[in-house]
């Protein structure tokens, strides 16, 4: 053991609640934290020997991987700094774990109960064994988060095996009661659980996700062993040092359905009062030898301070990078079962992108999750429309979003892009895709931006 402070760095490159609790947690236990991201973080080789800069004993390891276009550009980047210091979440375990489908065979194979699962790369395939889920199954991306990517779907009709450029899968439904549907959510650092929660899903909609407005139950002392037991032996299988262990009741015991290693902090602390964050930090920093009073984690851990941290880097100012979008732009609209190109109309004005009721049956979209109220100076008090899940594809992007249905048989564009989707662009208004290079000339200068 050694008593001087010991540099804890947290690569993170977005500003996430979990990262400034977990740096924090480590000033607050006495050592000091280093927020890697872009505005300080270099590794440099120079005459055979490597350096890191700012200069860490040990790094816990944030990235998110899930909700990014090039995450394999940012495991090399992880993998880099492990080469060179401790870390937790090690990259390759991390790989493994956003993958939901890699996670199930990984789980399966040392004989820890999960969901029948289906994954395959032609759409024949998928479809000629997609009847041993039964009516109804589940249908997801092998990557995502906070519930996108995620779908019941009516297995009487055709799925495709990629949902935009991410592949997808089939998964059983494991479920005990079609009126209330719950999960358990297991929260594990090092071989401990630092509390649990149950987790319930908003009205309308099936997927628990706190994100998604799921209701949170403290379950730390009332869970059943067999959750526990299998959550503690499930982050063990997966090499994960933390991790939120998603589990589900069947008939028949205790399913393991994700084993996240980003998981947020936000519903376990509504739900149990417990913030995972300063026992991150002391796993951390014993990693390396270092001291930790344990009275003091347990005191920390009773609040979530998720101000800005005295180690965050002042972020450089720079012009937008933001993508140019047009007021008429082509895009790829995707559901369950396929995917068609269309003209979509930007506006700005609108809260949420909608989609044509035809256009929505054509590729899938759905099934409906909740009705949502949309306001119309012709109808009194709005008009109730369904809303589904979407995946928008815009040049290399992929968005999504939950869009309302309507029939717009009698406008020009069967999609509308709200600002659920416009507000990652800027927006040109004399941009037009459906028109051809020489009518459109310059594209002008932008005149809105989202």
């Amino acid at each position: 053991m050694t008593t001087d402070p010991v540099r804890v760095g947290v690569l993170s490159l977005h500003n996430s609640k979990e990262t400034k609790a977990i740096c924090n947690a480590v000033e607050d236990l006495g050592h000091e934290p280093v927020w890697l991201r872009e505005e300080n973080a270099a590794i440099s080789v120079e005459d055979g020997d490597v350096s890191v800069e700012p200069a860490v004993d040990v790094i816990a390891n944030r990235l998110l991987l899930s909700n990014t276009d090039q995450p394999a550009e940012l495991l090399g980047l992880a993998a880099t700094f492990e080469r060179i210091r401790p870390m937790l979440n090690e990259p390759n375990t991390v790989l493994t774990s956003i993958h939901k489908f890699a996670t199930a065979a990984t789980l399966a194979d040392w004989n820890i109960r999960v969901p029948d699962a289906l994954l395959a790369l032609s759409n024949d395939r998928l479809n000629e064994d997609r009847e041993r889920f039964g009516d109804v199954g589940v249908y997801k991306t092998a990557i995502g988060t906070h519930g996108g990517g995620t779908w019941k779907v009516d297995l009487t009709e055709r799925v495709n095996p990629k949902v935009g450029n991410r592949q997808a899968f089939l998964q059983q439904l494991i479920d005990r009661d079609d009126e209330k549907h719950r999960d358990l959510r297991v929260y594990i650092v090092g071989d401990e659980i630092v509390g649990s929660m149950y987790r319930y899903a908003p009205e309308g909609d099936w997927r628990t996700n706190v994100a998604l407005g799921g209701a949170v139950e403290d379950a730390t002392d009332d869970m059943p062993d067999e959750a526990a037991d299998t959550a503690l032996y499930a982050a063990e299988v997966m090499g994960l040092d933390y991790a939120g262990v998603d589990l589900v009741e069947g008939y028949d015991g205790w399913y393991v359905l994700e084993v996240n290693p980003t998981a947020g902090f936000k519903g376990l602390f509504e739900a149990t009062g417990t913030s995972p964050a300063p026992y991150i930090a002391k796993l951390a920093i014993e990693t390396v030898d270092g001291e930790v009073d344990d009275d003091d984690v347990e005191r920390i851990a009773g609040t979530l301070d998720d101000s800005r941290p005295s180690c965050a880097p002042k972020p450089k100012t720079r012009p937008s990078e933001q993508p140019v979008i047009g007021y008429i732009e082509e895009v790829v609209a995707t559901g369950t079962s396929g995917s068609i190109q269309a003209f979509a109309k930007s506006d700005t004005g609108a809260t949420r992108t909608s989609i044509d009721t035809s256009l929505a049956a054509e590729i899938g979209a759905g099934p409906i999750k909740s009705m949502t109220r949309v306001k119309s100076g012709s109808v009194k008090g709005g008009k109730a429309r369904p809303v589904v899940d979407l995946v928008i594809g815009i040049g290399g992007n992929q968005h999504t979003v939950t869009a309302s249905v309507e029939d717009r048989g009698h406008m020009e564009y069967p999609l509308l892009l709200g600002r659920d989707i416009l507000t990652d662009y800027r927006v040109n208004v004399r941009k037009r895709a459906d028109t051809d290079e020489a009518e459109r000339g310059e594209s002008g200068e932008i005149l809105e931006e989202e």
